[in-house]
Order: C-alpha cells, then sequence, then structure tokens
C-alpha cells in the first residue's frame, strides 16, 4: 500500500504587525540624533554592550565625511509606539556589489529593536519596501554598511564584550530576525588566542622552514612612508579577498579614510608586511583592543562641556591588555607558502613582548577551512560566531 503524499511545506507564520506602531524615514538632525542614542536606552544594563562614540556615529551617517555616500545610498528608519522610540534600521543600497556579484541584493543595517517580533517586521518591511523600489529582489544584513565594515549578527558568544570593530546584540535578535521569514546565508568566526599559548613545535619548524626556503621577510609598517604603505597594503587587500563570498573591494577614498582613522590606534610593531624579494606579497592588522578604552568613555567625550569622556577614554587606553587580528591577506599565487603561518608566528611574538595578553582573530567565512585550520593550528579556539541573513523582496 503507497504511503500517503507528504503535505506540502509552508511557510511559518509571520508575527502580527502591531496597530499601535508607526515607522517612519529619518529627517532632520534631530531625528538622526534619536537614531544614533537609541541603543544607549536599549543597552542599559548590559555589561557587554561598549557605546561607540556619538561624534563617530554622526560622521559615519554623514554624506559629506562617509566615502561610502560617494556611489551608495542608504535611508534610516525609525519604529515608535506613541512618544516612545521601539526600533531602527537602515536600507542600504550598494551599487558596487550588485556590480561585482552580479546581483540585485541589497542590504539591511544598524538594526536595533525591542524584544517584539511584531516591530521587527515593520522594521524590515520597511528595509525590504524601500530596496525594492529601486529594482532590488533579495535582502541580506545586517551589514554596517559592506563587508569592509562591521557586519553579521552575534548568535554566539554574548557573554563577553565585542572585540573593536565587531558588532554586538541581544540573543533574542535571531529569534525576531527569523520569525521575520529570513534565513541563515553565511556564517562567520572569531577565534579567542591567548600570546603566551606556545605554538606546536610542528608549525614553528614548517613556518620557519618556509621562511628560508621562500626568502620570506616581514617588516612592520613604516608610519613615517604612511601613504606608501597604504597604498601598498591596499594593493595586497583588494587582491587577497576578491574572490571571497560578499566581498566589495575599498575604493581608494574609503581606504585612505579608514587607514587615516586608524592611525590613531594603530601600533606600529603590529602591523606586519611580508615581502618577498622586497616585493610585499602578504600582511597582517593588528590592533590594540580600543572598546576597552571607548566603554570607559560611555559614548561622549564631552560632559556640560568638561572633556571628562576624553580623560576617561586617555586613561583606560594605558590598560588595553587585548587585541584583534582584525585583517590577514595574502596576494594570489603566494598562497600556501606558509605566510599565514609567519604572519600569525611573528604576531604573537610581539604581541608576548609588547605586554598583551591576547585577543582575538575576526572574522573568518565558515567555509574558508585553509584559514580557519590555520588558526586552530596555532591554538585559536572558536569563541563567537555570526550570522548573515536574507530573504527574497
Amino acid at each position: 500500500m503507497a504511503l500517503p503524499a507528504e503535505p506540502p511545506a509552508t511557510q511559518p507564520a509571520l508575527p502580527p504587525l502591531p496597530f499601535d506602531v508607526l515607522v517612519t524615514p529619518v529627517r532632520g538632525a534631530a531625528a538622526q540624533m534619536t537614531f544614533i542614542r537609541f541603543p544607549a536606552s536599549l543597552y542599559a544594563g548590559d555589561p557587554n554592550w561598549v557605546p561607540p562614540l556619538e561624534m563617530e556615529r554622526k560622521d559615519f551617517l554623514d554624506p559629506k565625511k562617509n566615502p561610502f555616500f560617494e556611489y551608495g545610498e542608504v535611508e534610516l528608519f525609525l519604529a515608535r509606539r506613541g512618544q516612545e522610540v521601539v526600533g531602527r534600521i537602515a536600507a542600504i543600497r550598494n551599487p558596487r556589489h550588485q556590480e561585482i556579484h552580479g546581483t540585485k541584493e541589497g542590504f539591511f543595517g544598524l538594526f536595533e529593536c525591542v524584544n517584539d517580533a511584531g516591530v521587527a517586521r515593520l522594521l524590515l518591511d520597511a528595509a525590504g519596501a524601500w530596496l525594492k523600489q529601486r529594482g532590488l529582489d533579495a535582502m541580506l544584513g545586517p551589514a554596517n554598511f559592506s563587508s569592509n565594515q562591521d557586519w553579521g549578527l552575534l548568535i554566539e558568544g554574548h557573554d563577553s564584550p565585542p572585540a573593536v570593530m565587531m558588532p554586538y546584540n541581544p540573543p533574542y535578535y535571531a529569534s525576531l530576525i527569523e520569525a521575520c521569514g529570513l534565513v541563515k546565508a553565511k556564517d562567520l568566526f572569531a577565534y579567542e588566542l591567548s600570546s603566551s599559548a606556545e605554538p606546536p613545535e610542528k608549525v614553528v619548524r614548517i613556518a620557519e622552514k618556509m621562511r628560508q626556503r621562500e626568502g620570506i621577510t616581514v617588516r612592520a609598517v613604516n608610519l613615517k612612508d604612511f601613504a606608501n604603505e597604504v597604498e601598498r597594503i591596499r594593493d595586497i587587500y583588494n587582491s587577497a579577498w576578491e574572490k571571497n563570498w560578499g566581498f566589495v573591494p575599498f575604493t581608494d577614498r574609503e581606504f585612505d579614510h579608514l587607514a587615516k582613522d586608524m592611525k590613531t590606534i594603530v601600533r606600529p610593531e603590529l602591523v606586519l608586511i611580508a615581502e618577498v624579494k622586497g616585493e610585499p606579497v602578504a600582511f597582517s592588522m593588528t590592533l590594540p583592543d580600543a572598546n576597552h578604552a571607548l566603554k570607559a568613555a560611555n559614548g561622549r567625550l564631552t560632559t556640560f562641556g568638561l572633556p571628562i569622556g576624553l580623560v576617561k577614554l586617555a586613561l583606560a587606553s594605558r590598560s588595553i591588555r587585548r587585541l584583534r587580528l582584525i585583517t590577514l591577506g595574502i596576494k594570489e599565487g603566494y598562497r600556501r607558502r606558509g605566510l599565514d603561518a609567519i604572519l600569525y608566528l611573528d604576531t604573537l611574538r610581539t604581541a608576548h613582548r609588547l605586554g598583551y595578553s591576547g585577543g582575538e582573530i575576526s572574522w573568518t567565512l565558515e567555509d574558508n577551512h585553509l584559514v580557519n585550520r590555520a588558526i586552530e593550528s596555532m591554538g585559536g579556539q572558536r569563541s563567537k560566531a555570526y550570522r548573515i541573513y536574507q530573504r527574497p523582496l
């Protein structure tokens, strides 16, 4: 006797839309400030949240100061229940992403929401409708505003603060987003590594053998030759990631803008360039985890006109003991030569010498098995995971 046919899969019911919540575009300086300050009330009491500097967030959203706006479009939305702000979101159109990947994908980002799936649905629908009006047929996110910035939703590792330039959110965000019909597109991993950990002897032996055989030299970045060093690193960066999922190369203006911002916190001894016969072919960038200092400033450099936050920031900066290895790139044609292990080893040794206890390596794609195995071979332990979601429009 034939078994009865399985019933067709049904789409889970979406959360009901709240009748008392209104989502509107952000218009004017006051509304933008409300948008920027909303997370402060949402995360009140969360010991792991790190308030961003309001001044930096204003500059990030300013088309005159953020080079992303030279080609990209962003629309900000606020959700209000009466006079109370209950959520925010950004809709992002990145034509460079469309051109490079041959898709009609847009993004949502800067997502913050109370624990109400109906409010989340209103926000995501508003962002999706804005993108659809511009001819896009899918929405991914969270992205702020591209893979070159912080992106992904924290889904594992809520028990500790984020590293510098990494996102943080409450655990319930995943449930909100999934309830609204979004599904996983890709996961990203972060790894924890102690600077005092002894790398496996086999890894050290192979790395040193490759260093000698390939004629690899590693040097610290020269800040006195900053403009030329930035150009060398940009060339490696855009070459190293050009085939990665979701990657969009920096424009010259974007890279210069980011380099200028990072120059204020960088330790040159921890920005390493690997050369083969004098040609720069790989680099790694490790930054002091400035979130330790930012948390002390509590989002503001001045209070009542006094530089209280600035003083707290300066004092806290002196006690930073953690790092984030933010990027490591190797040019096409120079991979599988041990350059990654050499850069990891030299970074570990330098970090230990400078008195840092360790830190985070982030982020890597879940299916970048070559890189993930290299990190694990050095003693890295996966500590956090982030997810990019997607939904057709």
